[in-house]
């Protein structure tokens, strides 16, 4: 599909400024999509260390609708079980995923290799026509006027230049230059403590001198982490303690120190040896007249749940249908407004999740440790029970949704696997993404010649699931019918982005909620 702005003729529909992963999925997703776009990044150069280790089963599957899946797959492992061990080293809870069959067709908690993983997302969205890249080049600074933003470029062989573009997204990093010259600030969510991470090349005889599970331990003299990584790779997350300086924690002999308790030289490689403070910041503003803060640029939280880059794959998800919408004229720009409404509450409650369990972790008193213990275990009837990543991670609760609020409603739509006369597919290969209402076959729901309109006129598609038939998609394991069955509806409105904005049980609530999208997405 091609787009033309309805006013300024831009050089580009939209600028994406930096070209790490939320940056290289957001240009896939323009591109995807035939949008104009150039993306930029002061390097060259993927960086070749391991930041970002973990991904979930929502981003795979982003990744797998736009045809990019297959190349990041050989750099990634199923994430273990995450073993929570108290003051005393005795178990207290396990963080898990959700068994099979996997609501969204793959494994839902995942750890990658990130130079890789981002190497491949670089080279995908450099293939498509509407894409232009330009490694090496800086943003100096912008302007805005009421149809457009000047962009002033600097390549690293000094020339400059200005561009044009209908929007910019600006995904360049926790020290965002973007966001510090829209003068937008940080909302600090109170967390801020000194962490060492090691990454570790382990030699094959040596992984039996290291848990067997990634682990937590919640230690007062030195929480510390332990994440199982895809082949030989390892990572140490380490608490520092007061008086510790931070840049002399990252030297070999300080961090073969800190290891000694399971590992040594001889057995591993020191791969990356960094220090950070791991904070919880989300920005005050998403946007900014036509520029939209994405990433970290947008936010930081705590990595205890591995949700950090997942989260900035989610804004860049959630912001490019909706901008594509806008640049086709199919819905007034006032639609962006639900991007930040949307993430940015989203953001403040995953963080709000991962920070408690963060004070978990980093908890240095010894008598106010041993009562944590005491507490979730007793949470847990005197045992320690297990937790899924999936349930921590909260649905969306306002924005672009349905109300009043149903259950299912913000939630992510299952994808359960159709049977074919090819084989098994997963849903989206099978029935295409882009807004759907998806029918539970099991039932005599079905839109009537009104609603086919106002359908067709949004560009639905309608999809009906359920037992063999031959007029229906098959599900292979019965994901979608308890999904039905479990929040007592028959009939859902899915958004591009997968998640839900509503659901209904009978024709007259479903003209309802056709009725409403219709109104809001003008």
């Amino acid at each position: 599909m091609t787009h033309t702005s309805q006013q300024h003729r831009s050089d580009f529909q939209v600028v994406v400024v930096g070209h790490g992963p939320s940056g290289a999925i957001a240009v896939s997703l323009l591109g995807d999509r035939g949008i104009r776009t150039l993306a930029i990044d002061r390097q060259h150069d993927v960086y070749d260390k391991p930041r970002a280790i973990a991904i979930d089963h929502e981003i795979l599957r982003l990744l797998d609708n736009l045809g990019a899946a297959e190349r990041v797959l050989p750099y990634i492992a199923p994430f273990p079980a995450s073993q929570h061990f108290g003051a005393k080293g005795q178990l207290i809870r396990r963080i898990d995923m959700v068994a099979e069959p996997y609501p969204l067709g793959y494994t839902p908690s995942m750890v990658f290799t990130q130079p890789p993983v981002e190497a491949a997302l670089r080279e995908h969205a450099a293939a498509y026509p509407s894409v232009k890249v330009e490694l090496g080049t800086e943003l100096l600074g912008f302007e805005q006027t009421a149809d457009h933003v000047k962009l002033h470029l600097r390549d690293d062989r000094g020339a400059t230049r200005d561009i044009t573009a209908d929007y910019v997204i600006a995904c360049d990093g926790a020290s965002s230059g973007t966001r510090q010259q829209l003068g937008i600030a940080f909302e600090d969510l109170v967390f801020d403590e000194p962490w060492l991470v090691v990454d570790l090349q382990v030699n094959q005889g040596a992984f039996g001198k290291l848990p067997e599970t990634a682990a937590q331990f919640c230690d007062p003299s030195r929480p510390t982490s332990f994440i199982i990584g895809p082949g030989n790779h390892r990572r140490f997350e380490i608490m520092l303690l007061p008086g510790e300086d931070p840049r002399e924690m990252e030297s070999a002999a300080q961090v073969w120190r800190l290891l000694a308790r399971w590992i040594t030289p001889d057995d591993a490689t020191l791969w990356r040896a960094a220090s950070y403070r791991f904070h919880a910041l989300v920005a005050q503003e998403w946007r900014r007249g036509r520029i939209f803060l994405a990433g970290d640029a947008a936010h930081q939280q705590p990595p205890f749940i591995g949700q950090g880059m997942c989260q900035g794959i989610r804004d860049v998800g959630n912001l490019v249908w909706k901008l594509d919408r806008v640049l086709g004229g199919k819905s007034d720009p006032k639609l962006l407004d639900t991007y930040g409404e949307e993430r940015s509450e989203h953001v403040r409650q995953l963080t709000s999740r991962i920070k408690a369990i963060g004070h978990v972790i980093c908890e240095r008193d010894p008598d106010t440790a041993a009562m944590r213990d005491e507490r979730i275990l007793a949470e847990g009837g005197g045992v320690p029970r297990t937790l899924t990543r999936q349930e921590i991670v909260p649905p969306l609760q306002t924005g672009l949704l349905a109300f009043p609020l149903h259950a299912a409603h913000g939630t992510l739509f299952p994808q359960p696997w159709i049977r074919t006369a090819e084989g098994r597919r997963r849903l989206d290969s099978v029935a295409d993404t882009g807004w759907r209402l998806v029918l539970d076959a099991r039932s005599a729901l079905e839109p009537g010649p009104d609603l086919q309109a106002i359908m067709a006129h949004l560009d639905i598609r309608p999809i009906r699931v359920g037992p063999a038939a031959s007029d229906v998609l098959t599900e292979e394991d019965g994901v979608l019918a308890a999904w039905f069955d479990r929040h007592g509806c028959r009939a859902a409105i899915v958004r591009p982005d997968h998640y839900v904005f509503g659901v209904a049980s009978d024709a007259g609530a479903l003209g309802m909620l056709l009725t409403d999208l219709a109104e809001r997405l003008r």
